[in-house]
């Protein structure tokens, strides 16, 4: 059984609260979500009131200020705005004549084509494919025996990048938003893993050594702005 309620921020936002009730659970918990929309998640034990799930909700005030703060409200995208990303700045164009999307011959537009209900979508697929294109040459930068098996792009709230045993490379496909070298941080970081699966000295002193000066910088700017990154789609 489902139940729909709003929770307001501070800001004034109203969030969807959705109140599912299952049995063989025997905690309420509490899932704010970002993407694809923003919303909360509760689950309920069978005998837990609705009342009690609220209560619980509104206990948790501070902490959801928090989340949606750092992932802020996501801003629609239309023809004629300029979006930076990949250290590059440039002016969507939306050609309905065309099938394609393509750069301008001077890369300061980007041609989107196809329906207008399209527009959007057809903007990250091209964001999301020149950024796995510059994580591939970040990692053709430094030598082979660092390179992942596979490259995988995800859309995550929590985790810029991770690095499996299995020899798989996982990045947020939204680092494209980030300063180039803030992007190459996080790349040179997962890579570090291919020597230490954790983050001993040794494992920073081999950030070091791939990223060069600067990492304390990186780190500092995605911990303090990585929310950003979430505006769009």
């Amino acid at each position: 059984m489902n139940a729909q309620y709003v929770f307001t921020l501070s800001s004034g936002e109203e969030i969807p609260v959705i109140i599912t009730t299952r049995r063989g659970v025997r905690n309420i918990t509490l899932r704010p979500r970002v993407v694809p929309k923003r919303e909360i998640d509760i689950t309920k034990p069978w005998l837990v009131s609705e009342r009690a799930a609220i209560n619980f909700l509104i206990s948790k005030q501070s902490w959801l200020e928090c989340v949606f703060q750092k992932c802020p409200t996501k801003v629609v995208l239309r023809p004629g705005d300029e979006i930076e990303f990949l250290g590059r700045c440039v002016q969507l164009v939306h050609n309905p004549d065309m099938r394609s999307n393509k750069f301008s011959a001077d890369g300061s537009q980007l041609v989107i084509g196809g329906a207008s209900d399209m527009f959007e979508r057809r903007v990250r697929d091209v964001i999301k494919a020149e950024f796995l294109s510059a994580v591939k040459n970040i990692i053709r930068s430094v030598p082979s025996e660092f390179w992942p098996r596979r490259i995988a792009l995800r859309d995550t709230t929590s985790r810029w990048g991770s690095c499996s045993t299995t020899g798989t490379m996982s990045f947020s496909w939204r680092l494209a938003f980030a300063p180039v070298d803030v992007m190459r941080y996080v790349v040179m970081h997962e890579l570090a893993h291919v020597k230490h699966m954790n983050h001993s000295p040794e494992f920073w002193m081999t950030v070091r050594e791939l990223y060069g000066p600067g990492v304390e910088r990186a780190k500092r700017w995605l911990k303090q702005n990585g929310g950003q990154l979430h505006q769009w789609f």
